[in-house]
């Protein structure tokens, strides 16, 4: 697969929701970025508050534009945090570091794009893209935390 297409994305949104619904997580919001950091898809469930659009969309900006998962990205703020620091400041205001943000890959493991998704728990978040990624028959770098 070349591109990440709006059906794609909308597919991996809605095994994101499932996942969320058997874990019966808060209202989440899903976003989901191209492999050039443009919007294709941001859903929110009923209920979820006004500003996890915004910290979605930052947490999978933050995996494109760094190239890992956004908790590679909170885990360097542990130990790197003038450079996140700078790296936030940089991105004005568009990376989150903390889980939930995770790059796409095809079967190929060739970068598609990523999703951001935030309402629950951080780990919660994570765990359930990561889920969508892969019931959707595609690849992520990220893993589970122990």
């Amino acid at each position: 697969m070349e591109n990440l297409t709006m059906i794609k994305a909308l597919e991996i949104t809605t095994k994101v929701f499932h996942a969320a619904q058997e874990r019966k997580t808060q209202p989440l919001t899903v976003a989901i970025l191209d492999k050039g950091g443009a919007l294709i898809s941001l859903q929110r469930q009923d209920g979820s508050s006004m500003m996890r659009p915004e910290i979605a969309i930052a947490k999978a900006w933050g995996a494109l534009a760094l190239g890992c998962s956004s908790r590679k990205i909170a885990d360097d703020a542990q130990s790197r945090p003038c450079f996140i620091s700078s790296v936030a400041t940089l991105a004005q205001g568009n990376l989150v570091p903390v889980p939930g943000g995770v790059l796409i890959r095809d079967a190929s493991s060739e970068l598609l794009g990523a999703v951001g998704v935030s309402g629950d728990i951080s780990d919660t978040d994570e765990a359930v893209a990561i889920a969508g990624i892969i019931a959707s028959s595609l690849k992520t770098d990220a893993v589970l935390a122990s």
